[in-house]
């Protein structure tokens, strides 16, 4: 390269002087030739330049969409109806990669945080509403925060629940989702300088349209330091309940980890036949906020009236608890699920597994159950301590994997109405109105009293309870709406109905049908 430079060099200074000593008259010629040949040179240089920086700017507008997937590889292919893919040694997976949703894009009017308060289940669908409400009103939302106060005190972040990436992508277009606010923000929140308030319950669209929009304008950030049920069950607009079941059924996966150990749940109980899953909601906490004692003992009435009133924030403390056991407002203890399972004909050679907590009582208040049903397991009893090690004092963790082994068991039957059975319920609806038997306490406390009393016998009995329940077994039914009264009437993510495809010719609703 330096020899030919230096000879192109001599060769250009012995045409300048040709053309200075006027020697030669071709001499003029060359030099024009030489121009000519330059400018051509430097407009096939400027327009080489220019096509390469158009190249440049398509692939990286491409690559918003499709560099992801180059760069992480292929998605994760587990799904619970089809979770026996394999691959072919030496060759491609013949799954496509699934392609991102655009970005959408919008101006920005803030930025929302929330922290969301109550266990799993309650903040599960929390986050579904503060996506949606989030959505509608052209905000950024901060990834949200989980409850860290509450009776189980968990310490778990988002991201240690959920696939925080996932949830981001996957509904890019429809909202912008942040891990953390951008740095100027950040400092201000952190010093205080942030507008915090707890939304109204149960308000529609047009309340955080009116109200709370306004002051995200004002203050850049407003921070919603309650989240449960604070958008409407119903009257809302159905793209508002679409993108809330989207959020809910999609968006929201749990971490890899979750899966994986729940995916071994479900082999190992289906190597055994079919399973039911019990959410015995017998629990020390619930026992105590709903000061339902039945079966207890003079001691353990005492502990649980002392644990009532250790949280300020419980708000009813003195509890009648015959009054609202029969008012059906109670869990059914542990011994009146015995009787309602064998009165349905739940053939005991079924594996019962437990999704709970510790039972309250313990194996004495258990005995009556696992004399019935022999075949009573636990997510403990099935998996290694060092299995479960890393999911120790994180409840909503534990929570998860008993949230997926209670979507994939034949039977899902919850003992009481909380948060967890009621969204569940809405899941299992969703993938195609899976068998849930929703006791009606009310009436079967009443029957379980007269059979106890004698009043009723075995037969009669059990045929009242067979017939009680005959339609709630999470078959497709309209959710009910009651003006000015949204606690009493249906939740909405125990029926999505605005996003069920009822398929009768499907559902298999028999008891027996396992």
């Amino acid at each position: 390269m330096c020899s030919i430079e230096g000879k192109g060099k001599g060769k250009m200074r012995g045409i300048r002087m040709g053309a200075t000593k006027g020697g030669g008259g071709g001499g003029g010629e060359r030099v024009e030739k030489l121009k000519s040949s330059r400018t051509k040179l430097w407009m096939i240089r400027a327009t080489t330049s220019v096509l390469l920086w158009t190249c440049i700017v398509q692939l990286t507008a491409l690559g918003d969409t499709w560099g992801p997937h180059l760069l992480k590889g292929w998605p994760s292919c587990f799904s619970y109806q089809d979770s026996s893919v394999s691959v072919v040694e030496d060759k491609v997976p013949s799954v496509p990669a699934r392609v991102l949703p655009p970005k959408r894009v919008y101006k920005n009017n803030g930025y929302l945080m929330v922290s969301c308060n109550g266990g799993l289940n309650q903040m599960r669908a929390a986050i579904c509403d503060m996506v949606t409400i989030a959505r509608y009103l052209n905000v950024t939302l901060i990834v949200p925060e989980l409850d860290k106060t509450s009776f189980w005190s968990d310490p778990s972040e988002f991201q240690d629940i959920f696939d925080v990436d996932h949830f981001i992508m996957s509904l890019r277009d429809e909202v912008r989702i942040l891990k953390e606010l951008p740095p100027r923000l950040k400092r201000r929140v952190e010093i205080g300088m942030v507008y915090s308030m707890p939304p109204i319950s149960w308000s529609d669209i047009s309340y955080y349209h009116n109200q709370i929009l306004p002051l995200i304008k004002k203050y850049k950030v407003v921070h919603l330091n309650k989240t449960d049920t604070r958008l409407a069950n119903n009257g809302q607009p159905l793209e508002i309940q679409k993108l809330r079941c989207r959020v809910n059924f999609s968006a929201l996966r749990f971490t890899s980890q979750i899966e994986e150990l729940g995916k071994r749940v479900v082999k190992l109980l289906r190597q055994n036949g079919p399973f039911i899953v019990l959410h015995l909601r017998y629990e020390m906490d619930m026992l105590a906020f709903s000061g339902c004692t039945q079966g207890c003992n003079s001691e353990e009435v005492e502990e649980l009236t002392r644990m009532r009133y250790a949280y300020p924030w419980w708000k009813e403390k003195i509890i009648n608890s015959d009054l609202k056991r029969k008012d059906g407002f109670c869990p059914l203890t542990p011994e009146e699920t015995a009787l309602i399972l064998r009165a349905l004909d739940i053939d005991n050679s079924y594996q019962i597994y437990i999704a709970a907590g510790e039972i309250y009582g313990g194996q004495r208040r258990m005995a009556t159950l696992a004399a019935a049903y022999p075949k009573l397991v636990r997510k403990e009893t099935l998996l290694e301590p060092s299995d479960l090690g890393f999911f120790q004092n994180h409840s909503s963790q534990m929570a998860a994997l008993d949230y997926l082994v209670s979507l994939e068991s034949d039977i899902f039957i919850p003992t009481y109405d909380g948060n967890m059975a009621k969204v569940v319920e809405g899941h299992r609806r969703f993938l195609g109105f899976k068998q849930t038997i929703l006791l009606e306490r009310r009436l079967l406390v009443d029957l379980i009293d007269q059979y106890n009393s004698g009043t009723l016998s075995w037969y009669e009995f059990s045929d009242a309870v067979n017939e009680s329940q005959e339609s709630r077994k999470g078959q497709p039914t309209q959710r009910l709406v009651i003006p000015d009264r949204p606690k009493e009437e249906d939740y909405f993510y125990a029926n999505p109905e605005e996003c069920l495809q009822p398929s009768y010719s499907r559902l298999d609703l028999s008891v027996g049908g396992l």
